[in-house]
């Protein structure tokens, strides 16, 4: 690293989850018609799975049956500090009635109009953060404001 560049920080999984739930707005990732996909969606964890909210009939829940996706969220500020966590592994519906009420119980709101009544569950194979520190972001402790 140049010493008067930014610091980048590779985050453990616990960091991953903590950033992750801090936050409500990600990216799922997956094939549609053969090629990638990105939707912005609502997303809540759910001990330690990505679960989103989605319209059973729709293109997102269809392609992410029994399918790897990936998933993305992030926090940047203007000085470009902040960071990034990608997570990878099998997404499925939940279809356990127990699950189902359980999981509308959550604060987990689509910002797309219409019904959104069908759960998707991501369950992170592999988890990927990285926290990018602009030079000179502190707080008055000598610690790093994210």
């Amino acid at each position: 690293m140049y010493s008067d560049g930014p610091a980048l920080q590779q985050l453990s999984r616990d960091e991953c989850l903590q950033l992750m739930a801090s936050v409500s707005m990600g990216r799922i990732i997956y094939t549609r018609q053969a090629l990638p996909a990105v939707e912005l969606v609502n997303f809540a964890l759910d001990h330690g799975d990505i679960v989103i909210k989605t319209d059973s009939d729709g293109r997102l829940a269809a392609a992410t049956r029994h399918t790897v996706v990936a998933f993305e969220t992030d926090c940047l500020d203007a000085q470009q500090a902040g960071w990034s966590v990608t997570a990878i592994g099998p997404s499925r519906e939940v279809t356990d009635p127990d699950d189902i009420g359980r999981l509308q119980k959550i604060d987990l709101r689509s910002w797309a109009h219409g019904t959104r009544e069908h759960f998707v569950r991501v369950s992170p194979e592999l988890l990927n953060g990285r926290r990018l520190r602009a030079q000179g972001h502190e707080d008055g402790n000598g610690a790093d404001r994210f």
